[in-house]
């Protein structure tokens, strides 16, 4: 059934997908929302898109890049530009636009910069100024779905690579959500987790609540509870001594962006479970595609970490939780140097130290 604001809300629903290109315009599910409704959003044009980037309506770096994409792509889909001069100034706004939305995750660039490279090519694809135009904007559409496609396929083969590196009847630590949510399908650390799981072995999952926005609780719980793997909800502050007890026997999480030297930028917290399983003499393990590796920075020093409003802190589903006379501050993310990284598991392998030689290599496959 259709609800307001352009919002259909689905029922008993065995599978979801987290994004989609339809004829209607860009769905998506409102992770917002989640667990306690599964509420689907349709948008129209890209400056709804742009908002449900910045907003978490969706979110995970890999899905940022995919929405990024389908936002270039929709907004160009709806240009009633005459000539390739108006073209190109829209196209700028549209990607100038999506690119303010989140700092961090190096994949809405990465989506942006391909969008890009495909706008420029489909120009010269014709002599004619309409069949140019309606050319480019198929292209664009195209290779929207191409980078959903694509996304999943890589997950899956991350998963396949990572699978190998959990052992049976382990359980597994994670934090914030690196699922089907965070990507166009199937997930990055989750999708690890998946893998093994289809393979025959038998994964327990701890999950972080990951404060404050709750994405452990609220996503990963939830995807996990879909698939039937056993999963048991923590709160941030207890994985120590959970690890401590020797109740966990791996941590995998994804990440928002790797710098050239191994170094992670994720969910915050991701430091202090890192420090932890270091601590504790346990793997830390990271899933991320290639897109989310940034070999244009060489260190985590120059990634740029996103801070939210104080109020996502002070409130806690609506509600004070603080006084209001009070400050908070909101990294949404931290950096985890690389001495602290496992390994890094990729669509094309697993790195390990020291990552600016692995790394290299596995971009050179």
């Amino acid at each position: 059934m259709m609800v307001s604001g352009g919002e259909l809300r689905m029922e008993n629903r065995g599978t979801f997908k987290t994004i989609e290109w339809t004829d209607a315009g860009v769905r998506m599910i409102d992770q917002t929302r989640l667990p306690a409704a599964e509420v689907y959003r349709n948008y129209t044009d890209y400056v709804g898109v742009a908002e449900a980037i910045r907003s978490m309506v969706i979110r995970g770096a890999p899905a940022i890049g995919v929405a990024a994409a389908m936002g270039i792509a929709l907004g160009m889909k709806n240009s009633v530009a005459r000539t390739e001069t108006e073209l190109r100034a829209e196209f700028e706004t549209i990607a100038e636009t999506i690119s303010r939305t989140r700092p961090t995750a190096v994949n809405l660039f990465w989506a942006v910069k391909r969008m890009r490279a495909v706008f420029e090519e489909s120009l010269l694809r014709s002599a004619a100024e309409l069949e140019k135009i309606s050319t480019t904007k198929a292209c664009l559409v195209d290779e929207a779905q191409r980078i959903l496609a694509e996304d999943i396929a890589v997950n899956e083969a991350m998963g396949r690579h990572g699978a190998a590196l959990l052992d049976d009847s382990s359980t597994v630590l994670t934090h914030c959500n690196a699922g089907a949510l965070a990507t166009g399908g199937y997930g990055t650390a989750l999708g690890v987790i998946r893998a093994a799981v289809r393979q025959g072995k038998h994964i327990r999952v701890f999950a972080d609540e990951t404060r404050p926005f709750l994405q452990g609780a609220r996503l990963t719980a939830w995807e996990l509870a879909k698939d039937g793997i056993p999963v048991t909800l923590i709160t941030d502050n207890m994985a120590g001594h959970f690890m401590r007890q020797r109740q966990i026997q791996a941590a995998i999480v994804g990440a928002d962006r790797i710098a050239a030297n191994g170094d992670v930028a994720n969910k915050i917290g991701t430091y202090t479970v890192a420090v932890l399983a270091r601590e504790n003499k346990i793997p830390f393990y990271v899933a991320a595609p290639l897109s989310t590796i940034d070999m244009n920075i060489v260190s985590g020093e120059e990634i740029p970490i996103e801070e939210r409003s104080g109020n996502e802190v002070k409130h806690l589903a609506g509600v004070s939780i603080a006084p209001q006379e009070v400050s908070a501050r909101n990294p949404a993310f931290d950096v985890t140097p690389h001495q602290y990284v496992t390994a890094i598991i990729t669509e094309q392998g697993i790195a390990r130290e020291p990552y600016t030689e692995s790394l290299s290599t596995l971009f050179a496959k």
